[in-house]
């Protein structure tokens, strides 16, 4: 469909597994597993049970991959992260919001919904960014150490 198109149904993208992995970088066998292990749920099935993933799928698969390479994430420390009340009222209300068919004062709600839970997941992260903040701090400290006592003894074989 071009610009030309005048229908306004906003029917929802969906990808099977093969589409949605090449659009996502990460192999059909990984999607399968990260459905195994909880982590990702397709949010349709088509003709005999095949996996269907929409836009929703694909932000939690981005979020997957960067808790990964970013942060350097276990998929064990991503499912409780991603496994968050929050995130899930996020990714609902994303979805609701995708599908156009809601009133305003729904989408009002919808939208104060998702700044509740906005703020809580904002809270968590800058708890966890100051638990990592102080162990990255700690271990400042300790290299700091161990260069003076480096130094100290080089220092101490030059004079002998």
């Amino acid at each position: 469909m071009g610009p030309s198109s005048t229908s306004t149904e906003t029917k929802p993208v969906l990808w099977r597994i093969g589409e949605f992995a090449k659009l996502t970088g990460v192999t059909t066998r990984t999607l399968r597993y990260w459905e195994e292990f909880g982590l990702l749920r397709p949010s349709n099935s088509g003709e005999g049970g095949q996996r269907l993933y929409s836009s929703t799928d694909l932000a939690r698969v981005t979020r997957i991959r960067n808790l990964q390479e970013l942060l350097g994430f276990s998929l064990a420390e991503v499912r409780t992260v991603l496994g968050a009340e929050e995130v899930d009222v996020l990714d609902r209300v994303r979805s609701e919001l995708d599908s156009g068919d809601i009133s305003a004062s729904r989408r009002k709600a919808l939208l104060d919904e998702a700044i509740v839970a906005n703020d809580e997941l904002l809270d968590r992260l800058d708890e966890t960014l100051a638990r990592i903040q102080a162990f990255r701090n700690e271990r400042a400290g300790a290299a700091d150490r161990l260069r003076q006592a480096r130094a100290e003894l080089k220092r101490g074989t030059a004079r002998t």
